[in-house]
């Protein structure tokens, strides 16, 4: 079954993330998000979070598939992660994470390898591409000329790289844009590291 967790940023436009939110069995909702979601005419399956964003009309309508959670230590997005987790739902795609505020579009990104820290098989799709977390190194499936951006979290964590345009060896990325701008130069490319907290940015 697919899982989507539709957060509050900016709805998506493009094919690859209207697919999967098309095609997607379950489809759990940011607080907010169901305002997009219910204007596009698709339903949720739930709706988590501290609720404070919707409408009275959309509380009412929906009021069967509420799940209020109002720790202000979690954001949002983690609140409906653990909701999954508590229901065996263990691999999610996540949409509209991204867009309109940055400080949550980063905040976001730099959680995506702590969900996966915890069980959680995730992937972020936005209208420009796809975030992959990897705490440790793997191949991933590529393109020839696809933009590659390697975000670590963990300025200690040592890089080597098969298959991209600038190759990386013996590495650490000490800021956090040392790693941007690559390019797959295959049809798969191959980060090495032995454990780290890392998000790959692969565009469409």
């Amino acid at each position: 079954m697919s899982s989507v967790i539709l957060a509050n940023g900016r709805f998506p436009t493009h094919q690859v993330p209207l697919s999967i939110l098309i095609g997607a069995n379950n489809i759990i909702c940011c607080d907010g998000a169901v305002n997009n979601l219910n204007k596009y005419g698709l339903e949720p399956t739930a709706i988590v979070g501290d609720l404070d964003s919707l409408s009275d009309d959309l509380r009412e309508k929906y009021s069967d598939r509420l799940f209020h959670n109002s720790d202000q230590q979690s954001n949002d997005l983690t609140k409906t992660v653990n909701w999954c987790i508590d229901r065996g739902i263990r691999a999610i795609n996540i949409l509209a994470g991204t867009g309109l505020r940055e400080d949550h579009t980063l905040g976001n990104i730099g959680l995506l390898p702590s969900y996966n820290r915890m069980g959680v098989e995730v992937i972020m799709i936005t209208d420009y591409g796809t975030l992959v977390p990897l705490l440790k190194g793997d191949r991933l499936t590529s393109y020839k000329g696809q933009k590659v951006s390697i975000f670590s979290f963990d300025s200690s964590t040592i890089f080597n790289s098969r298959n991209l345009l600038y190759p990386i060896e013996n590495m650490r990325f000490n800021e956090l844009w040392k790693g941007t701008l690559n390019q797959s130069v295959d049809d798969w490319f191959e980060l090495a590291f032995e454990s780290g907290s890392v998000v790959v940015f692969r565009s469409h």
